[in-house]
């Protein structure tokens, strides 16, 4: 009999399921935030706790990436070859993420945003999924900042570098990376094209913005 953790199918050939990434630390996510950041013990009666709304301020770098061109795809390819392609897009994403240690903090339609500890780690997950759909028929853009945002509600982020990263997003080329982050943080096979400005409605005209692109 075959055990649990083999399966022997009619060919004969045993198939090994896929292997389980087990996290190396500790959750860095919400979770240990609030944690980390009680004033407490934690467990005190509920009279016993001050009154009024929590808020959290922590340093993150924000991710969005999408698929370039989706829709025009799905006018050209129909909804069944578009929703084959979206499934590889997010399968893919989570993949990388769990891989690079960052965090899917949401879908977006046929984008993503992806939220990290670790600013290299998170410009490597962008930059590995440039290179990984760049062999497709579509191509992804990615829009990154890093910088300090208010942990809202236990799980959602709200403040500049979110927006900023959504707007880089949306101003990217494909297979691009527009970047706001400190140079000295990047992976050694991504490479800075250029610095560039870019223009964000309601903002106005940022620079010192890094045209990253995956060099392998």
């Amino acid at each position: 009999m075959a055990s649990e953790a083999e399966v022997t199918p009619l060919s004969g050939r045993i198939e090994r399921p896929d292997p389980v990434i087990k996290p190396s630390q500790a959750d860095l996510g919400p979770a240990l935030d609030w944690y980390e950041a009680r004033t407490s013990s934690g467990v005190e009666r509920p009279d016993m706790l001050p009154d009024g709304d929590t808020h959290l301020n922590v340093e993150r770098t924000f991710v969005f990436a999408d698929l370039s061109g989706f829709t025009q795809f799905t006018r050209e390819n129909g909804p069944h070859e578009a929703v084959k392609l979206l499934g590889e897009f997010r399968r893919m994403t989570r993949n990388v993420a769990a891989k690079r240690g960052v965090r899917v903090a949401k879908w977006l339609g046929d984008g993503v945003m992806i939220v990290a500890v670790d600013a290299t780690a998170a410009v490597a997950f962008g930059a590995h999924l440039i290179h990984h759909f760049s062999k497709t028929d579509l191509q992804v853009r990615v829009g990154l900042a890093t910088g300090i945002a208010l942990l809202f509600e236990g799980d959602d982020y709200i403040g500049e570098p979110v927006n900023l990263a959504a707007k880089l997003c949306a101003a990217a080329k494909p297979d691009e990376i527009l970047a706001a982050c400190p140079i000295d943080i990047l992976p050694d096979w991504v490479d800075p094209e250029s610095d560039v400005s870019v223009e964000i409605k309601g903002v106005g005209r940022i620079g010192d913005i890094h045209r990253l692109i995956p060099v392998l």
